[in-house]
């Protein structure tokens, strides 16, 4: 991986308002000539939460969260990853487009003390993915706890727009969770009716309670990551001000899209550019959402919630920006036309298409260099939402209408609230793996961990499917079926 030779740890990055902890969050790591190292362990007693340092978490190279990776299409990536925890886990590289046995699912186990270096060439487009881990059955946990980082991707194209590009200045991580507290204490607990999964009374932004950042520039691009395991937010500003998204999951859209509100759930990721006025303080926020269910729904899990995410602080006097372009580039998604075959995924907490994941089994096998047509079915009565390793996809029609302008990008990520039905189109460019899956599942990680996921292996065109090799999770998972 291209890494910066000093393996520079900048101070404005991030989003900080308190100084305390050592989170990791908003450093970027680039090397020349080496790999870049994580190392996932427990803070032992120290905080990664500025605001709360007697809180015990979980981070990587640090006390919470990681430092954000860096690299171009077409480098060579190397990550060297030693285990630090007292207990087995994984490193999935969300949205990368990379072999099976590199994926970092749950599969590619790390036991504690050991060491597993993955590598890889990058190729695909500039987007802002993000890793964190995946074992089977304990990912919410691990998650929940503080293990999740940035990966931004460059490439040509998108350095040469004349869009907000200085990391740290007018180009600002936001990686948003939330959280709850019992005293002095993170609470992991789910409650009573919440059928989704864990939910927090309040969000962090990069590690940071009540975050705030000061900014000097008329443009700013927010790089938004939804990192919570079960919370859906839906992003604006309480003046309703309209920003630019410029790109969703995988990268750049064709064009601009103007908004006012921006629904992401668990794992799905957007870049916006927002306009400024000197002297202003105005605060990202995510609002009640109208899609999320019925009113039991929306009161339990969390669909009539407010929170206060960032509140952004301009300068007196802002730099002048250019405009945004109005042209970003083409998609390089699939439109489906040529789609060699078809597959439907029926949504439900017990299982996708009735069956509840099970490691040594591979639910699906797909050649190599052909493109399909998947449908997504949710009628749980509750929301769902729908990741896909490996590739990026184009929504090709939400209820049978055409997408909405939040959704015409590359994807690897959809919301799917109740009674949604997606046509998504995939292409599958290997390499092929017959005996090493990659997943598919609900990001609602308390939805992945009871068994809402499946398998599936890239062939070539005439090879059948093989057993999973070293088929493993955590302990007492492995092969294991949730009711």
């Amino acid at each position: 991986m291209a890494v910066d030779r000093r393996r520079r740890q900048h101070g404005r990055q991030g989003v900080v308002r308190q100084r305390a902890g050592d989170t990791a969050a908003g450093r970027v790591v680039r090397r020349q000539g080496r790999h870049p190292r994580l190392r996932p362990a427990h803070a032992r007693g120290r905080n990664g939460v500025r605001g709360r340092p007697e809180d015990p978490t979980w981070g990587f190279n640090g006390s919470y969260l990681g430092p954000t990776l860096r690299a171009a299409r077409g480098e060579k990536v190397r990550v060297r990853i030693a285990n630090g925890l007292d207990e087995a886990s994984s490193v999935h590289w969300h949205g990368m487009h990379l072999p099976a046995r590199m994926d970092g699912g749950p599969h590619q186990m790390i036991d504690p003390g050991g060491t597993w270096t993955p590598r890889w060439s990058v190729d695909q487009p500039a987007a802002t993915l993000w890793y964190h881990p995946h074992p089977h059955g304990a990912t919410e946990q691990h998650v929940r706890k503080g293990l999740a980082g940035m990966f931004i991707l460059d490439d040509e194209r998108s350095t040469k727009l004349a869009l907000p590009k200085r990391y740290g200045v007018d180009d600002l991580p936001v990686i948003v969770q939330d959280v709850r507290f019992d005293g002095a204490k993170l609470d992991g607990g789910r409650k009573i009716m919440q059928n989704v999964g864990f939910l927090g009374d309040r969000t962090m932004v990069n590690g940071t309670l009540h975050p705030y950042r000061e900014v000097d520039d008329e443009l700013i691009r927010l790089r938004l990551l939804n990192a919570s395991t079960a919370r859906t937010y839906a992003f604006g500003f309480p003046d309703d001000r309209a920003f630019s998204l410029i790109a969703t999951d995988g990268g750049l859209l064709e064009r601009p899209e103007s908004m006012d509100r921006l629904q992401l759930s668990p794992g799905e990721r957007a870049e916006i550019v927002v306009r400024m006025r000197a002297g202003e303080r105005v605060m990202l926020r995510s609002f009640p959402q109208d899609n999320y269910g019925d009113s039991w729904q929306r009161r339990f899990g969390g669909g009539d919630d407010s929170f206060d995410v960032l509140e952004l602080r301009a300068a007196e006097e802002l730099r002048p920006s250019p405009g945004i372009p109005t042209a970003l580039g083409e998609l390089e998604t699939p439109d489906g036309t040529d789609a060699v075959r078809g597959r439907h995924f029926d949504l439900k907490r017990s299982g996708i298409n009735k069956r509840s994941m099970d490691m040594g089994r591979v639910d699906e096998t797909v050649t190599r260099g052909t493109t399909e047509v998947w449908t997504v079915r949710n009628s749980n009565g509750m929301p769902h939402n729908f990741h896909v390793h490996d590739v990026q996809f184009r929504v090709l029609e939400v209820n049978g209408e055409a997408p909405s302008a939040a959704l015409r990008g590359p994807k690897d990520t959809v919301f799917l609230p109740n009674g949604t039905t997606m046509k998504l189109a995939l292409r599958f460019t290997g390499p092929a793996d017959p005996d090493t899956p990659y997943m598919y599942h609900c990001h609602l990680l308390f939805h992945e961990d009871e068994g809402m996921m499946g398998q599936f292996v890239v062939v070539e065109k005439g090879q059948r499917a093989q057993a999973p090799s070293g088929t493993r999770g955590t302990p007492g998972h492995s092969g294991h079926k949730h009711g």
